[in-house]
């Protein structure tokens, strides 16, 4: 019996219980329970059935805070285009575009795609410059620059 059938048992028996004795207030303290629990549970099976005694969650799920689509689409060109530019820079640079969006939401766009980091935003460009064989701005260029060296330094 899981925990649920259970819990569904128990409130059944306890209306069961109080129809049975005649006396509600009889039954509810032989189960250890207060009348005003037994005429919920019997107001709910009487509105929903048994199925209304399952146990529900009362709060509303929470969702994390995202930004719009759109913003975040732009996020992510302007990480390209610019991958070296940080938080502050992305935020302020879009606000001059039109799009309103703290440091802290261009830091969660971020960590979502897995780019929180400069090296990462500059393998993601080399990534997409090798898919779509793009042509790179001057910018874009001296940014990959000394990661090409501090490669080859390496191996």
């Amino acid at each position: 019996m899981t925990q649920q059938q259970y819990i569904i048992n128990r409130k059944t028996n306890i209306v069961e219980l109080g129809k049975t004795l005649g006396n509600i207030s009889e039954a509810c303290r032989k189960l250890g329970v207060s009348r005003q629990h037994y005429y919920d549970i019997k107001g709910t099976i009487a509105e929903e059935g048994l199925e209304g005694l399952i146990a529900k969650s009362k709060c509303k799920p929470r969702f994390a805070n995202r930004v719009n689509h759109d913003i975040e689409k732009r996020i992510l060109e302007y990480s390209l285009e610019f991958p070296i530019a940080g938080q502050v820079t992305v935020s302020n640079e879009l606000k001059k575009e039109g799009f309103i969006v703290s440091s802290g939401g261009v830091r969660g766009v971020w960590i979502r795609h897995d780019i929180t980091t400069k090296n990462r935003r500059l393998k993601r460009l080399e990534e997409h410059y090798k898919k779509s064989n793009c042509i790179l701005t001057d910018s874009q260029v001296s940014a990959l620059v000394p990661r090409q060296i501090s490669f080859s330094l390496c191996s």
